[in-house]
């Protein structure tokens, strides 16, 4: 692999974002990773390039994408929320998972978060994701007891048996 680097995403890796999402968390490639949501929820996409240049325009939102000069390995998405930061689709490529790139995306959501002073970084984990829940448990993010509904969407999937979001959180120091 190439050298990488962590950067903000530019509309050219729009397409290649797109790509790596889906296949991180939707359809038979997914299976190939442990990020995998294809047994939880049907559909082959959970996201489209719309949603991505939506996601862009909302105020106080950053997306960071892992990469070197050819292949989008990983990215996270951020957006400011209740004075603290929402970290939302953290992926990686099924092939790439294990190289450590999930960490080095963390990483830079938690120094972004202490450079803007954000109070906390907060998200939300479909309930029955143990393994992912044990991940982030890792990293010093603690249930909160909240939960939140999943909504079914005809685009982007429906749960094939009863789930919802727990909201993790870890406070950040100052």
């Amino acid at each position: 692999m190439n050298e990488l680097k962590i950067e903000t995403l530019q509309s050219e890796w729009i397409p290649a974002l797109v790509a790596l999402v889906n296949s991180a968390y939707r359809g038979d490639a997914s299976k190939k990773g442990w990020t995998t949501e294809a047994d939880i929820i049907s559909g082959e996409l959970r996201t489209d390039e719309k949603s991505i240049q939506q996601m862009l325009q909302e105020p106080g939102a950053v997306i960071f994408i892992c990469r070197n000069d050819k292949t989008l390995f990983g990215t996270v998405y951020l957006k400011e929320e209740e004075g603290g930061l929402y970290l939302g689709m953290l992926s990686v490529s099924p092939e790439a998972q294990g190289l450590g790139i999930g960490k080095r995306l963390m990483h830079t959501a938690e120094v972004y978060a202490k450079e803007k002073y954000y109070k906390d970084i907060h998200m939300t984990v479909i309930n029955i994701r143990h393994e992912l829940i044990a991940w982030y448990e890792r990293y010093g993010y603690k249930n909160t007891g909240e939960t939140k509904p999943f909504h079914d969407d005809a685009r982007f999937g429906v749960a094939t048996q009863p789930i919802h979001f727990i909201v993790l959180k870890k406070m950040m120091e100052r």
